[in-house]
């Protein structure tokens, strides 16, 4: 069957050769000889599964480990392995930190030539992925379809330890890290580890200082670019998480969900050293680092420790003398949030603190706990005095 279709093609080949003038003609023999190199060179290196064919033998190999799975290179750092040796080398750069490609715009470095190109959108306003549901576009292929799944509700991905389910294949890869104890990506500073490499690099920020993202309105910069999309909505106002027990408003999720608490007075979490609840999972690890005497975030001015990376940044404004909030009354300005809110009840007259003694307001909680002081104290020597 086969020799049929060579000499078929080879025919063709016969009168599709014509002599140039003053060339030799090929011999019938040397004809036949040189097509049937090319034929079967051409079927050596057609891919048996998928038709798919190559330039060199060596391109087939590689791609052949597609369909077998087979990867040869690994990492002598953390065990993953590759099916190539230059993705090998390019995996080799999370752990060197080996950044050849340098943004000609910011002088941002990437580890992969294609970061860079992807990143350089960012510089053009490029967003070529358009969701069909909403018009909202993307810069990135993968945040359009993590982005459908808000349209969908699916979650067809399931941890099989604990049940949760995850709209996307790679949350859950990660997620299944946190039951493994899994976290391969390391800070060289403090030795704390990571699960994913995004994580460890938004980590790496509080040692560098780093803060690539900028307020469009107010100059203000962030080391997350969620960080920033939050702080961009005191601008414009936007309040999008509503209380549905009270009405009131958020600018976060993660405050509506604290606020709820003062509905539910809930506190499912305790602290299994003092016994102490609390309403978020959140706040019990944050305290537990009183226990543990953990404070991995040192001020770099005085050299003083806190267990968040939010107490520092506070602490950071007395060296600064930053004050970033300011009374829209009077323009006194404050270096945190909840002086600010403290402030402005002398201006509208409120007083959310009532003692449950005498039924008197305070503007300030610190005020509610020094009257409560007058309730508590016992006075035995009135009674001598009356008795005089």
């Amino acid at each position: 069957m086969e020799e049929g279709e060579e000499s078929e093609e080879l025919s063709e080949v016969k009168e599709e050769h014509h002599v140039k003038p003053g060339e030799k003609p090929l011999s019938r023999s040397k004809t036949k000889k040189t097509f049937i190199k090319k034929t079967r060179s051409k079927k050596s290196t057609t891919c048996t599964q998928c038709g798919k064919s190559f330039t060199t033998k060596q391109c087939l190999e590689r791609h052949i480990r597609i369909h077998t799975g087979e990867k040869p290179f690994s990492c002598d750092q953390c065990g993953k392995s590759f099916t190539t040796k230059q993705c090998l080398e390019r995996h080799m750069r999370i752990h060197t930190g080996e950044k050849p490609f340098s943004c000609d715009q910011c002088g941002k470095s990437f580890p992969i030539k294609h970061c860079l190109e992807r990143h350089k959108k960012v510089h053009t306003g490029d967003k070529p992925f358009t969701c069909d549901q909403c018009g909202k576009t993307f810069l990135r292929a993968s945040h359009l379809k993590r982005h459908l799944t808000v349209h969908t509700k699916e979650k067809p991905h399931s941890c099989s330890v604990c049940g949760k389910r995850f709209s996307q294949l790679q949350h859950l890869h990660r997620h299944e890290k946190i039951h493994t104890g899994v976290r391969e990506y390391m800070c060289f500073e403090c030795e704390k580890t990571f699960i994913t490499a995004s994580h460890l690099k938004k980590h790496q920020r509080i040692h560098t200082g780093e803060k690539p993202y900028k307020c469009s309105h107010c100059d203000k910069r962030f080391n997350r670019s969620g960080h920033l999309k939050i702080h961009e909505k005191i601008h414009t106002g936007e309040k999008p998480y509503t209380c549905d027990q009270c009405g009131k408003t958020f600018l976060r999720a993660s405050n509506l969900k604290a606020h709820l608490t003062v509905h539910t007075k809930e506190k499912p979490h305790s602290c299994s050293v003092c016994g102490k609840s609390f309403s978020l999972l959140q706040t019990l690890h944050r305290h537990e680092k009183i226990h543990t005497g953990v404070r991995e975030y040192m001020c770099f001015e005085c050299e003083k420790t806190f267990t968040s990376g939010s107490d520092l940044k506070l602490h950071q404004r007395i060296h600064t003398g930053e004050k970033p909030y300011t009374c829209s009354h009077c323009d006194k300005r404050f270096n945190q949030s909840g002086h600010l809110k403290s402030h402005e009840w002398i201006h509208t007259g409120e007083k959310p603190h009532t003692c449950d003694q005498c039924v008197k307001s305070f503007p300030i909680k610190s005020h509610l706990k020094r009257h409560m002081k007058i309730h508590a104290v016992e006075k035995p020597h009135h009674h001598s005095l009356k008795s005089l």
